[in-house]
């Protein structure tokens, strides 16, 4: 053999040692889990072709344990990367008894994916998840169960009842809660079973001591019965004490739970004025500040009259779930504090929502909307927190209109230039919608706050001179409602400081003048709207003559007929919602002026325009128009009003139609309809009921008094009780010593003790006999045996009295 070959043949033999070595070390260490990551990791990069299926059907059928926990591992792999390995069910069923746990384990988890697929299949192991249900491991009965009950055939709902009736009362509340959760499965399979399933609930799982169960007893009964509230009376106030101690998702059930219950079966709580501080009944104050009360309670609307004793049970077990680490349990803790409680316990929760912003994005998500809908009602209680609600540029484009939202329902006078300039800094987003919420929130401002009526309307000018169509027309409606406010309002504002100068007339000029420069069509229906409104106010007239503007007739505007021009010109090329804003310019227009020849030829030419335009509802707003103003003289056919015939109208009854037939248009404010509730619940809360139900039905064997303890007496057979009726207190009994006492008898043996009702009766005897000794004067032997009979009573008890020793002296 040459040295090549013999290298050859010792590498290759090396090569042979180093698998087989590989492959006895991955055995071996096989058992004991310290390659479960390196088989995991290989599980999930198994691929999902016909080569491979056939090589885990043989695994699953062959005779090797190891092989058939290997395949198992390998569907389960594939069914959370979403692959459909249904086929595969017969040879799982197989395993479906295998004495192997892990292995079970796994085939329990594919048939509760795939029983509901295949329930014909599934049928065939039913005895076996029986067996299941008496096997000493709680976590296959759990898991019998739940595959039992997640097989979707409604012929087996019995026999689905009698598990659930046989694991209500396991042992292990980790069975007893996959029973719970096996309630609506089953109630969903066969609404018949609700009796059943009902009488489950409330005589066994109700009863239950064990918190791990009590939040699956919670959903069940939501699920299955959510009207029947009654049951829950005498569990009431233990679900009450043992809130604090159930898992994380059962504690949010039982309190959704809980707070349904006590606004049907409690008396709400009822809530007055604050009573004065000199209490001479007197009221002062209006609206919300008459009823805010500032004491050792905290601030509140109303002084607390009465709260209901089994509502403050309810109150108080929530506080401390407050400080959970799950945003969830905070946010349902919040709930109950925020619809059962008054509001001094909606103070409770400020500071833990406030945390959970902090928690992640999408729980911040999460929580603003609920915060908006408890700043509706109660504003003030993050009014002072406004700046954890400023945008962040990270904010997704929801986040930032929710928090928008919020900085308008707190707004106060001390805040308001600061939400003012954070809506301003929002209107250069990138977004649209987040554009137009903080605009339209600048014009929120001006009308809630007077004092900023001129940073607002410098803010919107300055926003029409933007290059971004979404900005400018944002900023012109904003202008409109606003103007229109400031018109309709009795207050001055040109007595306001700052606003002089941008009265509201003032501002309409200057959007009449830069209509060229208004893109966006509603923005400039908005102009062309307020320029017919508002063309016959009183304005100041123009100093100077501007070349190639129209000039105005008197009594209108300036701006306002070179503004019909324009659009005139411009009126083929115009939106529709524009060309129906000319037309109503035109004629209010000619309304103000009949008798000018220019208006009139620029009114006719914009209403034969509009005659064929291809619209029809443009078609029948000039029509209509048309035949309002026959009575002034408009002639579109050169019909006269005499020989059009009908009824005309007056020029002051066409003014009256058509200046104040909509003069006043719908603000955008917020407005509460209802109750407030939480928009992340699903459910509505019923109201509280003007008497709620007797609280003796909520007593319990929990919250009967203690009986004092019965006096016993010890003796040497045992603890024996005392004389008189049992949880009768009877009066203290003081020991008085009166003389020595003895110990041990005269021969020196231990006594036996003695209760005290056998000292007190014993010494009873022995004063009777003494008197009847006295009174009979009976002679020397009876009374020598008389003081033996004491000495040797004496002598046979643990504690002599004085009486004894005086007898016996």
């Amino acid at each position: 053999m040459t040295s090549n070959q013999y290298l050859n043949s010792l590498s290759e033999n090396a090569t042979r040692f180093g698998m087989r070595l590989q492959e006895t070390i991955s055995e071996r260490t096989r058992e004991f889990g310290l390659n479960s990551i390196a088989t995991s990791a290989a599980a999930l990069e198994t691929p999902a072709d016909e080569k491979t299926h056939a090589a885990l059907r043989k695994q699953l059928e062959g005779s090797s344990d190891r092989d058939k926990l290997d395949a198992m591992k390998r569907l389960v792999a594939l069914i959370s990367k979403g692959r459909n390995v249904s086929t595969h069910f017969a040879s799982v069923v197989k395993n479906v008894a295998s004495p192997n746990l892990e292995i079970r384990k796994l085939v329990y988890i594919y048939l509760l994916r795939y029983a509901e697929h295949e329930p014909d299949l599934a049928l065939l192991s039913i005895n076996t998840f029986q067996r299941d249900l008496a096997d000493p491991n709680p976590l296959i009965r759990a898991m019998a169960l739940r595959v039992l009950s997640g097989i979707r055939v409604p012929m087996i709902g019995s026999i689905v009842v009698l598990a659930i009736r046989k694991c209500a009362g396991d042992a292990s509340p980790y069975v007893r809660k996959a029973a719970a959760l096996a309630i609506p499965k089953c109630y969903e399979l066969d609404a018949a079973h609700l009796p059943a399933l009902i009488q489950i609930i409330t005589q066994v799982m109700l009863r239950d001591r064990s918190p791990l169960s009590l939040g699956a007893v919670a959903f069940a009964f939501a699920a299955v019965c959510p009207t029947r509230l009654e049951l829950l009376h005498p569990h009431f106030r233990r679900l009450c004490r043992v809130l604090v101690d159930v898992d994380e998702w059962g504690q949010v059930e039982m309190m959704r739970l809980l707070v349904r219950y006590v606004r049907v079966m409690c008396v709400r709580t009822r809530e007055g004025q604050a009573p004065p501080a000199d209490g001479t009944g007197t009221e002062t104050g209006t609206g919300v500040e008459k009823g805010k009360v500032e004491g050792e309670k905290g601030i509140g609307f109303g002084y607390e009259e009465e709260l209901d004793k089994d509502v403050k049970l309810l109150l108080e077990s929530v506080l401390p779930v407050l400080q959970s680490r799950n945003p969830a349990v905070v946010m349902a803790a919040a709930r109950v504090l925020f619809h059962a409680g008054p509001y001094r316990y909606w103070l409770k929760f400020v500071q833990p929502l406030l945390r959970l912003l902090d928690t992640s994005k999408e729980v911040e998500r999460v929580v603003l909307v609920d915060l908006i809908a408890i700043c509706k009602t109660a504003p003030e209680l993050f009014s002072p927190y406004y700046t954890r609600f400023l945008i962040r540029s990270d904010d997704i484009s929801a986040v930032k209109k929710d928090k928008i939202k919020i900085l308008l329902l707190v707004l106060t006078l001390d805040n308001y230039a600061a939400i003012m300039r954070e809506l301003i800094d929002c209107a250069d987003d990138t977004n649209d919608e987040v554009v137009s919420a903080a605009i339209d929130g600048v014009g929120i401002c001006a009308r809630r706050i007077p004092a900023s009526v001129s940073q607002c309307l410098t803010a919107l000018i300055r926003m029409i001179k933007s290059r971004y169509d979404m900005v400018v027309s944002s900023a012109v409606m904003v202008l409109k409602n606003l103007v229109q406010a400031q018109l309709a309002s009795p207050v001055d504002f040109a007595t306001v400081p700052g606003t002089s100068e941008q009265s509201p007339l003032s501002i309409i000029a200057h959007l009449a003048r830069r209509i060229d420069d208004i893109k966006h069509g509603q923005a400039r229906a908005c102009v062309v709207w307020l320029v017919g409104q508002y063309a016959g106010a009183d304005v100041s007239p123009s100093t100077s003559t501007i070349p190639g503007v129209l000039g105005a007739p008197e009594g209108m505007a300036d701006w306002a007929p070179d503004v019909l021009r324009k659009l005139a010109k411009s009126f083929a090329e115009e939106t529709v919602l524009v060309k129906l804003q000319v037309v109503t310019l035109a004629a209010k227009l000619f309304v103000l002026s009949p008798f000018d020849r220019r208006i009139g030829m620029l009114t006719r030419y914009v209403f034969s325009l509009a005659r064929y335009d291809v619209n029809y509802d443009l078609r029948d707003r000039g029509r209509m128009l048309s035949a309002l103003l026959a009575g002034l003289g408009l002639d579109l056919n050169g019909e006269s009003a005499e020989e059009r015939g009908g009824v005309v109208l007056r020029r002051e009854q066409v003014k009256l139609v058509l200046f104040e037939g909509k003069e006043k248009t719908d603000e955008t404010k917020e407005v509460v309809h209802g109750k407030p509730k939480f928009i992340t619940i699903d459910e509505e809360l019923p109201d509280w009921l003007e008497k709620g139900v007797e609280s003796s039905l909520r007593d319990s064997e929990d919250d009967a008094p203690a009986a004092p303890p019965v006096p016993t007496a010890i003796s040497s057979a045992g603890p024996v009780k005392s004389k008189g009726a049992v949880g009768v207190p009877s009066p203290p009994i003081v020991l008085t010593p009166t003389g020595p006492s003895t110990v041990a008898s005269g021969n020196g043996a231990k006594g036996q003790f003695m209760d005290l009702d056998a000292f007190y009766a014993e010494e009873e005897k022995e004063e009777s006999a003494e008197e009847e000794s006295s009174e009979e004067e009976s002679s020397e032997e009876e009374s020598s045996g008389e003081e033996e009979s004491g000495s040797e009573e004496s002598s046979g008890s643990e504690h002599a009295s004085a009486d004894d020793v005086t007898s016996a002296q």
